[in-house]
This record gives C-alpha cells, sequence and structure tokens, in this order.
C-alpha cells in the first residue's frame, strides 16, 4: 500500500494555522529575514552571500554572511530548488508556476537565461551534475525526471528520462563532483519511501539501483565524496546514511525528535535541525561522527521549517547557517564554531539581600563533552557604584559542573552576578547572570507648606529637606498645578545645602502639589514626599445703579431708589465651566442673616453681570458678596474663597 502525503504548500498551512512563534534564544548571528518560508538555501562563497528561495512570495532572498539582506530577486512564480554553478557565478532556480528555469548572475543578481521546461511541467527541485541541469517536475503522480543540456551550443530540454520509475512527486535530486556519472533520486513523499541511483554518464539515465526504505523524507544531503547519502526522515526516525553503490545503510546519526534538514561540510561533518519548539535543541552537529557526542544548540523556541532545505554549510565548511520560524518570524542564525560544544551555564542569586552581608550564588555549567573539574569561571558583580562591572576575580567549577561563590554587597539595589566561562578548543564560550534585590536604608525627606493656602498669585517658597544620605545630595522640586491642562513641572533641581535643605519658588494661582524627589544612592532607597498647598482665586466685586454712598454703621453703603435695580458685576479667575456664588445677608434682630445665594457662570472673560430685580423693601441694610467654593462652583483647581462684602440700602 502506497501512502501519499498532501502538497506542500496545503501540508506547511495546516501545521503552522495556528502555531504561536516566539523570538529566538541563541545564536552566534541572528536576524529577521523577510521570508515567509525557506524552500532552498544556497551560500555562495565567491561573493560571501546566501541565498533563500521563498515559494510563498516568489522571490529569492540575498543576504550577506552577517545576515543581512543585500537583495532580492522577485517575479519568480512559486520559485523553490537553487543550484549553484561550479565557479559561483550563475545561480539556477527552478520556476513552477512560470514552467521555466532561470539563470540569475551572482554577482549583479539579474537573469541571464531561461529555460522553458514545456507547458504544464512545473519544476521544482534540480541538480547540476557533469555539465547538465538536472530537474524532477510534475504534481504527484504526474512527475518526472528531466534535464537541461548546458554543454550544448543551444542547451535542449529533454522530459520523460525516469527510466520506469514512477514518481509519485517530482523527485529530489542530488549530484556531487565527487561521484560523476551518477545522480541521486529521491521518491520522498511516499510511504515506501523509494531511492533511486541513477548512472547518468551517457547523458541518458539508467537506473543503476533502487530501493524502499520507508520515506517521507524531510530532506537529504551526499557525502563529499559522493558515495553516500544522509536522509533526514522519515517521521522520528534518525538521520540515516546509505551506500549509493547497493543502498545499504551506513549508520545513523540519532537524534531525539524529527530530522527537518540536513546538510554535509566538506570535511563529512554532519549538520542537521530537528523540530524542536522547546529549549531541548534544534541544531545538532555531528563533530565526532555518528558514534560520537553531537554539538546540540538551540537556535530558536520557533518552530523549525520543513519541507524545504533550511540548513547549509559555508564551503569552507567554518560556519553553518540555519532558519527558524515562518512569516514575520522567520530568522537567519550564523553558527560561527558549529563543530565546538555550546555549553549550558545557569546562575542562581538569591532574589533578596542585605547590603554588606553575605549571600551565596550558585550555578552550573554543563555541555555534550563534560567540563572537568578546575575549570576556571570570571565573575563580575555590577552594581549602582560599578556599573561598568567589577572583577570578583576567578571561580572554579566543581564536581558535576556546578559551581558556586559568596559576596557581601556593598551596594544596596539592583546588584547582578555575571559569571563567564571562556571557552577552550573544543567549547564555545558563555556567559550567564542572575540579579539580588539588596535592601537600602530610608533616607528622611519632607517638604514644607502643606496644607496651607494662599492668596492668588503668590510666590511662595517651598524648602525640601533631606536628611543624612551616602553620596547623593541632589533633589527635584516639581510642582503639579491642579487641572489636567497644567503639566507637571520640574522647578528646581540642585544640590541641597550644608542643613539639607533647597528651596524653590512656586507661583500660586492653583492648587498645588509640591514633590520634593530624592533618586537614592547606593545606600539610600529613592523617596519621594509631596505636599498639597491651596492658592485662592482672585475675586471682586462691583456695584453700580446706586444714586449715593455713605460710610455708616461701620460700613460704606451704596443707596439705591426703591424702583432702582442693582448691578453687580464679579470679576473672577477663569476657568472653564467656572460659577461664581452670589451671596445677600439682611440685618435683622441683631445679625446678618442669609436671604438668598445663587451660582452664576462666568464669562470667557471671568466676568459675570446680575441684575437684582424684584420689589425692593426700604430701610434694609443689605449686603452682597461673590463667592468661589471649591467643587461646587464647577472645578476644583482652586480653594474656596470669599471676596468682599458690599453694602447697599434701598430708599425711597
Amino acid at each position: 500500500m502506497r501512502i501519499r502525503t498532501l502538497p506542500a504548500a496545503a501540508a506547511l498551512a495546516a501545521m503552522i494555522g495556528s502555531m504561536a512563534l516566539a523570538a529566538p534564544s541563541y545564536a552566534d548571528t541572528d536576524r529577521s529575514i523577510p521570508v515567509w518560508n525557506v524552500d532552498d538555501t544556497v551560500v555562495d562563497g565567491l561573493h560571501q552571500q546566501v541565498f533563500l528561495s521563498d515559494s510563498y512570495k516568489n522571490q529569492i532572498v540575498v543576504t550577506d554572511y552577517a545576515g543581512q539582506v543585500v537583495g532580492t530577486v522577485s517575479g519568480l512564480g512559486q520559485v523553490r530548488d537553487l543550484e549553484l554553478s561550479p565557479d559561483g557565478g550563475t545561480l539556477y532556480a527552478a520556476v513552477q508556476e512560470a514552467d521555466k528555469i532561470v539563470a540569475i548572475d551572482t554577482g549583479t543578481l539579474r537573469q541571464t537565461a531561461e529555460y522553458p521546461t514545456g507547458a504544464g511541467t512545473a519544476p521544482s527541485r534540480l541538480a547540476l551534475a557533469d555539465g547538465r541541469l538536472w530537474f524532477g517536475y510534475g504534481d504527484q503522480w504526474d512527475s518526472g525526471l528531466g534535464v537541461v543540456d548546458l554543454t550544448a551550443g543551444t542547451p535542449a530540454v529533454t522530459l520523460g528520462l525516469d527510466d520506469g520509475h514512477d514518481f509519485s512527486s517530482p523527485p529530489r535530486l542530488y549530484a556531487a563532483p565527487g561521484n560523476p556519472g551518477t545522480l541521486l533520486a529521491l521518491d520522498a513523499n511516499i510511504s515506501s519511501g523509494p531511492i533511486v541511483v541513477y548512472d547518468i554518464s551517457s547523458g541518458t539515465p539508467k537506473i543503476r539501483v533502487s530501493a524502499e526504505k520507508g520515506g517521507f523524507y524531510a530532506d537529504a544531503a551526499l557525502t563529499p565524496d559522493g558515495q553516500d547519502v544522509v536522509v533526514a526522515g522519515p517521521g522520528t526516525r534518525a538521520l540515516t546514511e546509505y551506500r549509493l553503490s547497493d543502498l545499504s545503510e551506513v549508520r545513523t546519526y540519532p537524534v531525539p525528535d524529527s530530522p527537518r534538514a540536513v546538510s554535509i561540510a566538506p570535511d563529512g561533518t554532519v549538520a542537521a535541525t530537528v523540530a524542536d519548539t522547546g529549549s531541548d535543541g534544534d541544531t545538532y552537529v555531528f563533530t565526532g561522527g555518528a558514534d560520537g557526542t553531537p554539538s546540540v544548540r538551540d537556535l530558536s523556541p520557533a518552530f523549525t521549517p520543513g519541507g524545504g532545505h533550511s540548513i547549509s554549510w559555508t564551503p569552507d565548511g567554518g560556519a553553518l547557517f540555519a532558519q527558524t520560524g515562518y512569516d514575520t518570524s522567520t530568522r537567519l542564525h550564523r553558527v560561527d564554531e558549529p563543530r565546538k560544544y555550546a555549553p549550558v551555564l545557569t546562575v542562581n542569586a538569591p532574589s533578596t539581600g542585605t547590603r554588606t552581608k553575605t549571600l551565596t550564588v550558585t550555578g552550573k555549567l554543563t555541555a555534550g563533552v563534560a567540563l572537568p573539574a578546575g575549570t576556571p569561571l570570571k565573575v563580575t558583580r555590577t552594581d549602582l557604584d560599578s556599573p561598568n562591572g567589577k572583577s570578583l576575580g576567578t571561580r572554579t567549577l566543581g564536581t558535576g559542573g556546578t559551581f558556586s561563590f559568596t559576596d557581601a554587597p556593598p551596594a544596596g539595589s539592583k546588584v547582578t552576578y555575571t559569571v563567564t566561562y571562556a571557552g577552550d578548543a573544543t567549547h564555545t564560550s558563555a556567559t550567564a547572570s542572575d540579579s539580588v534585590q539588596v535592601s537600602r536604608a530610608t533616607p528622611s525627606l519632607s517638604v514644607d507648606n502643606n496644607g496651607k493656602v494662599y492668596a492668588y498669585g503668590k510666590d511662595v517658597r517651598f524648602t525640601a529637606h533631606l536628611g543624612s544620605t551616602y553620596k547623593n545630595r541632589t533633589v527635584e522640586i516639581w510642582a503639579d498645578p491642579y487641572g489636567a491642562d497644567k503639566p507637571n513641572k520640574l522647578v528646581k533641581s540642585g544640590t541641597v545645602d550644608s542643613h539639607g535643605n533647597l528651596s524653590a519658588v512656586v507661583d500660586m494661582k492653583r492648587d498645588t502639589k509640591v514633590t520634593a524627589k530624592f533618586a537614592g544612592d547606593s545606600h539610600y532607597q529613592p523617596r519621594s514626599v509631596s505636599s498639597t498647598a491651596g492658592a485662592e482665586v482672585r475675586v471682586s466685586t462691583s456695584v453700580s445703579g446706586h444714586y449715593k454712598t455713605k460710610y455708616t454703621s461701620g460700613h460704606t453703603y451704596y443707596y439705591f431708589h426703591k424702583s432702582k435695580d442693582p448691578l453687580f458685576t464679579t470679576d473672577m479667575t477663569y476657568y472653564r465651566g467656572r460659577k461664581q456664588r452670589l451671596e445677600i445677608d439682611v440685618y435683622a434682630d441683631g445679625r446678618w442673616q442669609r436671604v438668598g445665594a445663587q451660582y452664576f457662570a462666568l464669562g470667557t472673560d471671568g466676568v459675570s453681570r446680575v441684575h437684582l430685580t424684584g420689589t425692593h423693601s426700604t430701610g434694609w441694610r443689605t449686603r452682597v458678596r461673590s463667592s468661589y467654593y471649591n467643587f461646587s462652583s464647577g472645578d476644583n483647581v482652586n480653594s474656596t474663597t470669599h471676596g468682599a462684602w458690599k453694602y447697599y440700602i434701598f430708599t425711597s
């Protein structure tokens, strides 16, 4: 029974539909790249650049060795496999949607030639061998093997070169200069997993050997001599190496999870990625061969892409490029020393501590090849007194990769302990840190004038007092007037005097919260204290319509004929929505008694004009005033303020 897989695009969409992607946690070089999903990766040693095909975005993205995008070749509908010419000058790309293969100059990134493969052929897989460009084409069971003969004066395209093998999908093709006349084809998307080795020495492929190995291969790579192939998969199976001469199994490279992509360096070092989304490791380098302990790195918590070739060595085998993530989370990682083991270093400090009191920091340094006891570790302490770090000397690794040391932090606040392992001939360097919140004393700090109320516009001196501190003697004084339209503002910043005082003058036109701030130092924690002082409004009331004034009973009275309506004009500090309260008292039974009060809105000029109408009784001593009441007058930005009384009498 043969089982077919979903087409790559559909399978990929189903797999990532609900996937949450995260940023990477480690890489020697690590950059975001504008690639939705990597179909193939080719490293160009001649120009120090990396080509990444992206069939979803119909483009080839080109980066330098640092991962910076240096160019894009766009308009390549469903571009898939890439192949680099032996001299590094030409990149060949299978453009599936356009039924053609294109040639691109690797220096200029301009297309130099194209080779139509026929309507509906949809070429997707490429391999260069013996001067010919071999390609896998078609869809599912309508797939086949074709060739572009680049040795001819006019390159010719030939299809149907399967030699009797019925491919379930376009064959994945591999060839190596070390084994001329040989072409490997993987029937990768079927459960039986046929591997077909062709003899192409005559120009017409003939099956040399084939075998079913249990497929659904994610990727494959030939050994440098072209004699063996290492396939990734199927499923959770390890990387498996087969001899091309008879397809017998040579060895396996054990990995703990589903292998996704594989690449082999010129010296034969095998590297692979696995489907890891945790912290166990997603990239394996078998420095010591299949039987040795692999070097494991966790490049990213994001899912490692499958369905394409997403890991590649540089031509000199010195560095390794790998991709992680999808869509906007795709990243290109460069590992500079892939054959070395990457240690995992952890540092654990207490969450809190007391200044000058001894605390203990512990940790662990582990690696695929364990480091011996006595391995030196450098320790640095960073705190407020040593913001650039202070060396605490060297500590040594104990048995089992553990270490510990003690310290009495001289400074408070956040104290960070950083431990560094320098690396050696077989291990990369590693650095880790942890922090302690170290307690500090609370300084004495105050600011005066709390609760006092001042006349409108008065310049008031506020004094902050700072008690004992270690080094910092600077205080800031901030004034925050009431009302959303006035910002909190720094009034003064400076060093307190010998008595610990710093003063600043505030123009009191509104109720104001005055705050003194001390930023703290290594012995004393930050602190801020506030006082709130009130500011009255400016208010005055004028009287008009009277026929005379006379001083009597201790006040100046305005005299009105009873037929005349007085006009009371109030001038008050304006604020949006503010009202003044007009209050009227009559003197009776030996005391002033309230006979009327009402709120009247101010105009935008702060003026309110009120006519007192009605029947006016004669002979009564009467008084009137305008007042602002906090909240009741429509706002709360000033303190309650009463204007002066104005006295008047009605006569016949």
